[in-house]
């Protein structure tokens, strides 16, 4: 008898996991994590909130990370590095860093860039994009007020792995007067890349709020001294960078497709998340064709 209910069990057994419903988000909201401690107890959106997959666009941007096996499996490394002790004012930072630049060098761009860049609407959406890569640990630390820009400056030109990296974004950030809007056509995919492999590196830059799509990274120039243009002039390829603007903003326009891709991957797993166009091509008569072969040797590091 026993013999003879083994499979059946193991047939309802199947039955059931096939109506079982997808696995939670493992990473909603690290700000909530760090005041509760666990995400137990915390019920979920109703249908149709400005936080559910319906309205709020970085949680779909989460649940496409999820259900794909690499984005899913880089990102809960680098969640479970960040977190680390950064409840209690601390965190391995480095180790933090280092899984954040596998997650953005690794994973599907289609997806790491959907979690980094999704449109919002809403300070609640806008928060969970703030909070994408635990702040608190890779962003901000746990100081209260900003370090100078130029300590973050200089730390990046001595670094192996910042310095190629801050190159390769200005190189393809940069404006230009030939063109009408001062950007170069097809430079937004360019843009995006570059300045996401700034994230893990000793200038990570984030959201400033959670009003508004400014980026800036953790730092200011009010103890610049005499070196106070220079440190401007920094913080300025973030706060006042119109083809990195332009970029974020035109990422907006992409999103329906990115998700579709996602879809579409599932059904024909042979396919590529972003297909091959004119936009993912190297920039003409940029520096950054010098820079890109060094960022491989640095990607990993």
């Amino acid at each position: 008898m026993a013999h003879c209910l083994g499979p059946v069990l193991l047939l309802l057994l199947l039955i059931l996991g096939e109506h079982l419903p997808p696995p939670l988000d493992p990473e909603p909201w690290p700000s909530v994590l760090l005041l509760r401690g666990s995400y137990e107890g915390l019920p979920p959106p109703p249908p149709g909130s400005a936080s559910s997959a319906g309205g709020n666009r970085c949680v779909d941007a989460a649940e496409a990370c999820s259900a794909n096996a690499l984005c899913q499996r880089l990102r809960t490394k680098y969640v479970a590095q960040c977190l680390g002790q950064v409840a209690h004012g601390s965190c391995p930072r480095s180790r933090c860093h280092r899984a954040l630049r596998r997650f953005f060098s690794l994973g599907p761009q289609a997806l790491t860039h959907a979690l980094l860049f999704c449109p919002c609407t809403s300070p609640a959406c806008s928060e969970r994009r703030r909070q994408t890569f635990v702040p608190a640990c890779a962003f901000s630390g746990p100081g209260h007020e900003p370090p100078s820009c130029l300590a973050a400056l200089d730390a990046c030109e001595k670094s192996l792995v910042c310095r190629p990296r801050l190159l390769a974004f200005q190189a393809s950030c940069a404006s230009t007067p030939s063109s009408q809007d001062g950007c170069l056509r097809d430079q937004g995919p360019h843009c995006l890349r570059a300045y996401a492999g700034l994230v893990g590196t000793a200038i990570t830059p984030n959201y400033v709020d959670n009003a508004s799509a400014r980026v800036a990274p953790w730092c200011d120039c009010r103890a610049s001294g005499n070196r106070h243009e220079e440190c401007e002039a920094f913080r300025g390829l973030f706060t006042r960078n119109r083809c990195l603007d332009g970029a974020i903003q035109s990422f907006d326009s992409q999103w329906p497709s990115i998700l579709q891709d996602q879809l579409d991957s599932h059904h024909n797993p042979g396919q590529r998340l972003l297909q091959v166009s004119s936009a993912d091509r190297p920039l003409e008569g940029s520096s950054l064709q010098s820079i890109l072969p060094v960022l491989a040797l640095q990607s990993l590091l």
